[in-house]
């Protein structure tokens, strides 16, 4: 049988429900829920930001013991970040342009050369989220927020026993968008020292200033923050379920067209998967199909 007609019967279905086993969890990273120490220090000493000045850039260490609960797992992919915050003195909107990269990394400080902290170079061109949004402090003022970043566009996976590296870009879209309060938003902390730094200007963008030669130093005069804590962070990621899958031929934890290829591959000599039996009758073929779109509907 010819392939083209039977990506036709099998796309016909696809416009219903896709059988899946990926489970979603939630690690807290300090406690999040009660939280009471806010950073200490002038405002360029918040991670993920600061609304006070217009453009800032940070980025935070979380170690593989910090990730530990996720060890275990397979296919973790990171699907939220969420911060808290304390609103002292906002009461404006702040109209932010937003972007968020995510990196594996193997050690667990920022580096130093000839005594002065040194970023990470990341990939600018690739963000995990990227948004414009606006910050309405006047429902959180006086009170606790949060800042979300939703990375289920584009979900970053996670390798066991890797740490990971989260650089926030947020810039104003006019540069006199800071706050005009005199109160600072400030963040949470856990007393995870040394885990965090930040860039804060209020005409240059972080990534402007990575462009320049004197990027990857964070000095004083860059108006740069090198001694912070963790913030507590809210991570919400999605697994793959240990239990196995009926119909998922190439076991990525979803039964979709993608299985429907592979037997279909096989059925023409273009492949060998001894999963492609789906239905166990012995050979590859359009009982295998079927049994992949079944499940595919739920049947």
């Amino acid at each position: 049988m010819k392939k083209s007609l039977l990506l036709l019967a099998a796309l016909a279905t696809m416009s219903l429900a896709q059988a899946q086993n990926i489970q979603s969890g939630t690690l807290l990273v300090g406690d999040y829920e009660g939280a009471t120490t806010v950073v200490e220090g002038s405002y360029w000493d918040s991670a993920p930001t600061t609304f006070y000045l217009c453009h800032t850039g940070s980025q935070m260490i979380y170690t593989a013991e910090d990730l530990a609960d996720l060890a275990g797992l397979d296919g973790v992919k990171i699907q939220k970040l969420t911060y808290r915050f304390m609103n002292v003195g906002g009461y404006e909107t702040m109209t932010r342009d937003v972007k968020v990269y995510l990196q594996e990394i193997e050690t667990t400080e920022f580096a130093k050369i000839e005594g002065v902290k040194q970023f990470f170079d990341f990939d600018e061109t690739a963000p995990c989220y990227s948004a414009v949004v606006d910050y309405d402090l006047v429902e959180t003022y006086g009170d606790d927020g949060e800042l979300e970043f939703d990375l289920s566009a584009a979900p970053f996976a996670v390798t066991p026993g890797k740490g990971l590296l989260v650089t926030v870009v947020m810039d104003a879209l006019d540069d006199s968008n800071g706050l005009s309060s005199s109160f600072d938003l400030q963040f949470y902390n856990t007393g995870y020292r040394h885990r965090a730094m930040t860039f804060t200007h209020n005409n240059v963008s972080f990534l402007d200033y990575k462009e320049t030669e004197d990027f990857p130093d964070a000095t004083s005069m860059l108006g740069c923050g090198t001694d912070i804590d963790l913030p507590v962070t809210k991570i919400d990621y999605s697994y793959v379920s240990g239990e196995s899958l009926f119909g998922d031929v190439n076991n990525d934890g979803t039964v979709d067209i993608s299985d429907v290829n592979i037997v279909i591959d096989v059925m023409l000599g273009k492949a060998t998967n001894p999963g492609a039996d789906v239905d166990g009758n012995g050979t590859p073929d359009i009982s295998d199909v079927n049994a992949i779109i079944n499940a595919m509907l739920g049947k």
